[in-house]
Formats: structure tokens, C-alpha cells, sequence
């Protein structure tokens, strides 16, 4: 592992600047290696990543450390994700069976195994008020868990719902359908019952990503205000909604014929060639800003989401990068610090990105 350049605790959360630059750069030691998934845990403190070489990699993103290499090579690691629980977490297995698992980082002991999916999961994502946590897989179920129980608390029975975000208020759950082109909104509360409402994608779609219509999905995510939904894409952009009424508020544009690289979720993926990814896209943490790859071999891109979008296309609504920030390699996964105003992003790499004026020289 690369020797890091240590650089003083970045400050409190905001967003991109112009001239964010990266400060840290670690390369797992097999150099064919990619990084699958990135997560920072509550404090900020700490990025884990997992790699398709069935480790999972922890790092001190204060300190610009490796902290420690955990292997997985019986099940493969994937989405790998902190619980509230400083040193555990949770992660989908890619080999062996479909169960995820509950690691002691401490120890590299498990803590409980969640047994019930029947094909690959393809979204884990934990609740940002308790101990709960979903799951959706291609076996077209979305189950909801308990850290403490190892049954499901709940179950859908749903058309390819592979992506699910919880909204910051631990209220409301969004899963997304790219098979039926459909976002489904449900109170936790009844989770059991239908959705309150359902958001139509389809007319975006055929008008800013017409040849991946119904697929290539890649993110779900909320913005830290509650007010904006992101849905990331392998092509050419991703739909920035109105949370509250599904209202496309802009098509975050790049170049066209862009690619992560990576594989989005859909109906084959364990079979197909290619490596998976969690999406290249994410909110910084006042949720004013998008911040993804380019979909091509460099750099990475930053919209301003206050920015008043372009009318040249027809459907309107299209913003294009506010500032491109200069880097040699790809940002094919990328998160950003829930405390600190830094990001990281990962492919071969794991890259950690702060402003100019906090790097040392």
C-alpha cells in the first residue's frame, strides 16, 4: 500500500470547489485490482472499500492512513457499508451464496450472517436514525433487517427493484424499477401497504437517455435536505428529481457516449463480464452539489444543482458541469465525507479529494 502524504483534518462539510484537488492516493496491491464500493462511516473518520479482489480495505481519511486489509475470500465482498456501530459492517457476499454479512472490523469476526435472498443483492443501504437496513436483489425482493434479528422484518415482491434509498428522516423509503422505468415512494411506517406515490421516468428517459431506456441504473440517493433525488445512470448524465413530487429539476449532463465502466444492476449480472460498481455519482453533503465521473479514463465533474438549467435541448432541464477537477485517473465510484468537506473516489485507486488551500505543500 502507497505510503500516504498526511494532511491536516479537512474542515466542516460544504461543497466542491474549483480547485479541489486530490490529496491522498492508495493502490490495493494487485494492480489489476478495482474497487467495487466506497462508504464513510458516521463520524467521517473512516472510508471502507471493497474490492474485487475479496478484500475489504479500511482507511483513517483524517489521518490519510491504511488502517487494515480484511479478507473475504470464501464469499467475495461487495457494497460494503459501516453500520452506526463504529467497528462493524455490512457486506454482500459474490461467490458461495447471496447472504450478507455482519463484520466486526476489530476482530475480523462475524457477527451475524442475513440469509434470504436467493440471487445477488444489489443495493444495501442503512437507515440514518437506527438499526435498520434494506436490501434489494435480482431475485425481485426487497427485504427489510434488523442489525439485532437475522430475519428479514419485511418483504416486497417487485419488478427488478434494485436500487432503495431512505430518506434523511428515516420516514420514507424510495426503490427504483428500471425495468418499469418507475421510482416507488413508501412510508416505512407501512411498509407492507402500497406506495404513497409512484414517479414516472420514462418520458425523461426517452428524452435524455433514449438508447438505455428501462436499464443502466446505477444510484439512488437523497440529497441531506430531503428536498432532491438523484437517479444515476451509466450513460450520459443523471435525473436530479423533486423528491415531493417527481418533477424532473435538471438532466446532469456529461459528454455524450460516457460510461462508468462499470456494470449496472440488471437481470444477468452475475454472469456478465465486467466489474460491478455502486455508481459514479453522489450529493455532497449540503446536497447543493453533484459530484461524478466523467464516463471516460480522467478527471471527474462537479454540477451546481442552484445553477439555472440550459433550455437548448428540448425537455429542457439540462445543467451542464459547473468545473471538471483534474485528475489522471478514473472516477468510476465516488462518495463523499458526511463531516468534513472532502470526497473520495476509486477505481484502481482510492483517492481522497480536498480543497487547495488544506494540502500541504
Amino acid at each position: 500500500m502507497a505510503g500516504p502524504v498526511v494532511v491536516p483534518p479537512p474542515p466542516p462539510p460544504g461543497g466542491p470547489q474549483a480547485t479541489q484537488k486530490t490529496s491522498e492516493l492508495f493502490r490495493p496491491p494487485k494492480p489489476e485490482t478495482s474497487i467495487t464500493s466506497l462508504d464513510f462511516d458516521d463520524s467521517g473518520e473512516f472510508l471502507l472499500a471493497a474490492c474485487d479482489d475479496e478484500s475489504l480495505q479500511l482507511y483513517n481519511a483524517k489521518e490519510g492512513k491504511h488502517v487494515k486489509t480484511l479478507l473475504s475470500k470464501k464469499y467475495g465482498a461487495h457494497l460494503a457499508r459501516f453500520t452506526h456501530h463504529a467497528q462493524s459492517v455490512l457486506y454482500a457476499s459474490t461467490k458461495g451464496d447471496d447472504t450478507i454479512r455482519y463484520l466486526s472490523t476489530h476482530d475480523n469476526m462475524f457477527i451475524r450472517y442475513f440469509r434470504a435472498h436467493t440471487a445477488a443483492v444489489t443495493t444495501i443501504t442503512l437507515s440514518p436514525a437506527s438499526d435498520t437496513f434494506l436490501s434489494c436483489s435480482l431475485d425481485n425482493t426487497v427485504r427489510l433487517w434488523s442489525l439485532n434479528s437475522p430475519n428479514p422484518q419485511g418483504k416486497l415482491n417487485l419488478a427488478t427493484p434494485y436500487l432503495a434509498a431512505f430518506d434523511p428522516s428515516a420516514t420514507v423509503i424510495a426503490i427504483a424499477s428500471p425495468a418499469t422505468s418507475s421510482i416507488l415512494l413508501y412510508d416505512l411506517r407501512n411498509y407492507d401497504k402500497p406506495p404513497f406515490a409512484t414517479f414516472d421516468m420514462r418520458p425523461n428517459e426517452s428524452t435524455h437517455t433514449p438508447t438505455t431506456i428501462a436499464r443502466d441504473w446505477t444510484k439512488l440517493e437523497f440529497s441531506n435536505d430531503g428536498k432532491s433525488l438523484l437517479v444515476g445512470t451509466n450513460g450520459p448524465g443523471h435525473f436530479l428529481l423533486d423528491a415531493f413530487s417527481g418533477d424532473l429539476k435538471a438532466f446532469c449532463a456529461r459528454r455524450p457516449g460516457s460510461s462508468s465502466g462499470r456494470i449496472a444492476p440488471s437481470p444477468g449480472l452475475t454472469s456478465r463480464a465486467g466489474v460491478p460498481g455502486q455508481g459514479d455519482m453522489c450529493f455532497s453533503a449540503d446536497g447543493r452539489y453533484v459530484v461524478g465521473g466523467t464516463g471516460h479514463e480522467k478527471d471527474a465533474l462537479v454540477w451546481d444543482t442552484h445553477a439555472k438549467p440550459s433550455s437548448s435541448t428540448p425537455g429542457g432541464e439540462v445543467l451542464h458541469p459547473m468545473t471538471q477537477l483534474p485528475f489522471r485517473g478514473k472516477a468510476a465510484v465516488v462518495e463523499w465525507n458526511p463531516r468534513y468537506n472532502m470526497m473520495a473516489s476509486a477505481d484502481k485507486e482510492v483517492v481522497f479529494w480536498l480543497p487547495d488551500e488544506h494540502i500541504k505543500a
